[in-house]
């Protein structure tokens, strides 16, 4: 019996903070079908591809399903009061400052406020801090140096009526597509431009009306120009500025600072500087382009400069707005779980903050500062401060910069716990102990989006083997080490009762986050509750803050800040010319550990690779398909070259994705090294100095398996496809019996195999077969192996017959590598559409074909497309079949 008859369940998208409505119905086998929730204010029923494709990732395949200690499996009783016993003999041996939490924005509110509740109230210690410092702290201390507090001042609505949004380091297109879809619906309906801030051509730059490529890590000098510009043209707004204090400082730094640095000429910056200003409806996106930047925090105060200046800031369509990367990223924020914050939006080095939240809790005691951010706690792991590490739900064996410090880091240090839902990460695998957690659409629990609005996740799945959520597994923990009372919670809605409680304390101490209006909520209110924007009680009642001029400083008003251009941390050498930049792409998040289960994900990039400027790739002897080795001071990773002028000369591209679970040799955060910035303590992810030089591989092989394979060879890279995998292989030493090595790759050592080899040309072909069926296919040659990889991999399980010549026989249907994963679209359905005429238009197109007709993430690559195959339009050199 199918699940067709059930009621569908609302609950909340697992991946980005725009913090999508989706609709759950389970199918009583286990899986899920999943569809965007037409009255979600996020969303209005529009989801991406990732999220789209949430159903193909709720298998049971990798997760962990029984506590584990000491590579072996355990009950959970033996497996808590070891994680107690150990914790509390460290914290008695050490003190509270020698154990650490590193937390994740994957958390739902109420676990991650009982893991801040358990550290710094009751260990003691402010050690925990949470991978959203890798990509929103440097918004959080620049709102906190503005505003007083860490407040977002607007809110989605303000991207439906602005009439100019600028995108700072925002891919928006593809790192938050329904924000996108929402900004391309007001550019057709009162005619919005768009201005895209940022070193490379993005997606985002496809509908934009002006890109300004900066250099890397120049944003204040551009905006420092623009706040100056504003005072010369006498477009500061004096009302709005008695609100303020310290303008005439931030626009004598303005003033000094030179706009050379940016590398944009005077009538690019001109062009820019006129339209901000003439335009009073604008809003300033920004992401990690900004904040991932070791000087992060002054970036976002010279955007918050300008907005202060110019009044522009909590009026509908106007204001700054940080966009965050994760699902609760802001949800860590409202409960401190930052090292340096306290629940609330307090602050930990305030005493009186101390002291309300400390009688609160009833807690015995609290630290008086602030705790290691995270590269300072896995340097203080490496070098033995910390001898006992608790990670939940994030992998900073990987995502760490000096990624390969960090893990031998973890791996030397005497205790470390995972809580996960699989054993299968880089971290994973250097834990003493395993406690397997729910996952998503396993839990119930809150999460809050990039503007405020508070949503509730809800469970409609069972928790699969002895999977428990966090909130009871932190809270037995504390139980367990001698805090019980603090820690019988019963439920989710208890817990965030007694959030929402804390939260009236904060708003009398005078700070922003107040949602004490839910404090009373009963269980069954807390069951439906419906999406909610903060604060509920207090000022913002139309959603935005701030437009009436009252902020969260001591004196009520906001602060302007100086800032000056410094540049990244790390500069190009000799040694190191070349400047990386690292970041998402469309259809992946994160490290793969859920969207990589989807073979229709994996379809469009379906390998880590190197974005390389014509002008570099020829003076450095690489061509299309080649593999790059990139290396730096503390790293080295190799990639698969793409030649393309969306980079500047002198500087590449490379997405963050891979771990040593899917591609080994490609983990780009081995390559970047460890600058903070110093006041947020993010890390500058966008400006590492490399070097790059063409691999000099003896071979190359494209191989289709059903079973995974992690072959000893210096390059694979894996990725899922529909009843198998497909991995990308190269190495630099010669393989003499390649039938011995494909059956030991693949583990069929008496499957019955075709070969075809033409050893003078170093090409072999491997068909391994179950009966007529093929079980398993390699490809080798001297060059990168060229075939129809989609169409390969599509035959696994079905007639071998075909295989040998890596391409569809003719009069059947090869749809190329995905372009469209909302609807499986293939980059050759699309070109056939478009050379039969059928489609001259995007529009055109997507009712010919249902491209682009979904999250609208693939538009601009289908431009691209159209332009490339109109009938009489000229094909561009390196153009893709």
């Amino acid at each position: 019996m199918d699940g067709s008859n059930l009621p569908e369940v609302r609950s909340t998208c697992a991946y980005c903070g725009v913090g999508c409505g989706v609709l759950l119905r389970p199918d009583r086998a286990g899986g899920l079908t999943v569809r965007g929730d037409p009255d979600h204010p996020a969303n209005f029923g529009r989801l991406c591809s990732k999220g789209t494709a949430l159903g193909e990732t709720v298998g049971l395949e990798h997760r962990l399903l029984t506590p584990r200690a000491f590579a072996r499996d355990v009950g959970w009783d033996e497996a808590l009061q070891l994680v107690a016993d150990r914790f509390r003999e460290t914290i008695a041996a050490h003190g509270p400052d020698s154990v650490a939490f590193y937390v994740s924005g994957q958390l739902l509110t109420e676990d991650y406020y009982v893991a801040n509740k358990l550290m710094k109230g009751f260990i003691g210690s402010a050690n925990i801090d949470t991978n959203s410092r890798l990509c929103m702290a440097s918004t959080v201390a620049g709102h906190k140096r503005a505003f007083g507090t860490d407040t977002v001042p607007g809110t989605y609505e303000d991207l439906d009526q602005a009439d100019l949004v600028v995108l700072v380091g925002s891919n928006l297109a593809w790192c938050h597509p329904v924000l996108y879809q929402r900004v391309l619906a007001a550019r057709q309906a009162r005619g919005t431009r768009i201005v895209v801030i940022d070193p490379r051509r993005t997606a985002s730059c496809d509908q934009a009306d002006l890109h300004l490529a900066l250099n890397p890590g120049s944003d204040v000098a551009l905006f420092n120009r623009l706040l100056a510009r504003i005072h010369q043209g006498g477009h500061v707004q004096p009302d709005f500025l008695t609100r303020t204090e310290g303008f005439s400082d931030a626009l004598h730094a303005a003033r000094r600072d030179d706009p050379i640095p940016t590398g944009l000429t005077e009538a690019e910056i001109d062009a820019f500087c006129d339209l901000w200003i003439k335009t009073r409806r604008v809003v300033t996106v920004f992401s990690q382009g900004v904040n991932q930047s070791s000087c992060g925090t002054d970036k976002v105060n010279a955007i918050l400069n300008c907005h202060l200046a110019t009044g522009r800031i909590g009026h509908p369509g106007m204001g700054p707005f940080s966009v965050t990367g994760q699902p609760n990223a802001m949800g860590g924020r409202e409960v401190g779980g930052l090292a340096n914050a306290l629940a609330c939006h307090l602050d930990i080095e305030d005493p009186d903050h101390r002291t309300a939240v400390q009688q609160f809790w009833q807690a015995p005691k609290m630290p008086e500062r602030a705790g290691l951010k995270a590269v300072d706690m896995f340097r203080a792991v490496e070098t033995g401060r910390i001898k006992a590490l608790w990670i939940i739900h994030t992998n900073p064996a990987a995502t760490m910069p000096d990624a390969d410090r960090v893990r031998r880091a973890i791996a030397r240090c005497p205790f470390v716990v995972v809580s996960d839902i699989t054993r299968q990460t880089d971290t994973a695998r250097l834990a003493h102990v395993l406690l397997p957690a729910t996952g998503w659409a396993e839990k119930d629990g809150i999460v809050t989006n990039s503007d405020r609005t508070i949503s509730r996740q809800r469970a409609v799945l069972p928790p699969p083997g002895q999977a428990r959520p966090d909130w009871q597994i932190l809270s037995e923990v504390g139980r367990r080490m001698g805090f019980g009372p603090a820690f019988r919670y019963r439920s989710e809605a208890q817990i965030f009762r007694e959030h929402a409680r804390l939260s009236a304390l904060a708003a009398a101490l005078g700070k922003d986050f107040d949602i004490s209006g839910l404090s009373n909520l009963s269980d069954d209110d807390y069951a439906s509750l419906t999406p909610t924007r903060w604060p509920v009680n207090g000022p913002g009642a139309d959603g935005r803050l701030f437009g009436d001029g009252r902020f969260f400083h001591a004196d009520g008003k906001a602060r302007f800040v100086p800032v000056t251009h410094r540049g990244p941390a790390a500069r190009p050498t000799r040694d190191y010319p070349f400047v990386l930049n690292t970041g998402r792409i469309r259809d992946q998040w994160h490290t793969m550990t859920r969207s990589g289960l989807s073979p229709r994900l994996s379809g469009h990039l379906a390998e880590p690779f190197l974005d390389l400027h014509p002008d570099d790739a020829l003076r450095l002897g690489v061509q299309v398909a080649d593999l790059a080795q990139v290396t730096s001071p503390v790293g080295r990773g190799l990639f698969r070259v793409r030649i393309t002028d969306t980079v500047r000369p002198g500087q590449v591209f490379a997405p963050m994705h891979w771990t040593a679970e899917t591609a080994p040799a490609s983990r780009v955060d081995a390559l970047v090294p460890g600058p903070t910035d110093p006041v947020s303590g993010q890390p500058e992810s966008k400006a590492a100095p490399v070097a790059v030089r063409r691999m000099q591989a003896a071979w190359y092989g494209f191989a289709v398996s059903g079973t995974a394979i992690a072959p000893d060879v210096e390059y694979w890279a894996r990725a899922r496809t529909t009843g198998g995998y497909r991995t990308e292989l190269a190495g630099c030493n010669p393989i003499l019996d390649w039938e011995a090595t494909a059956r030991t790759w693949f583990d069929l050592p008496e499957a019955p195999v075709v070969t075809v080899s033409d050893a003078a040309r170093g090409a072999h072909r491997l068909v391994f077969t179950e009966g007529a069926r093929l079980s398993a296919v390699l490809f080798v040659a001297k060059s990168p192996v060229a075939l129809m990889r989609d169409h390969v991999a599509s035959l696994l399980g079905g007639e071998a017959g075909a295989v040998l010549s890596g391409r569809a026989a003719h009069g059947l249907a090869d749809a190329g590598p995905v372009v469209c994963a909302c609807f499986g679209v293939g980059r050759k359905t699309v070109a056939q559409a478009i050379r039969s005429g059928a489609a001259r238009t995007l529009d055109e197109l997507g009712a010919a074909v249902q491209a682009g007709t979904n999250c609208g993430s693939c538009r601009p690559e289908l431009a691209e497309l159209l332009r490339l195959h109109a009938p009489n339009g000229t094909r561009a050199q390196n153009a893709p079949a």
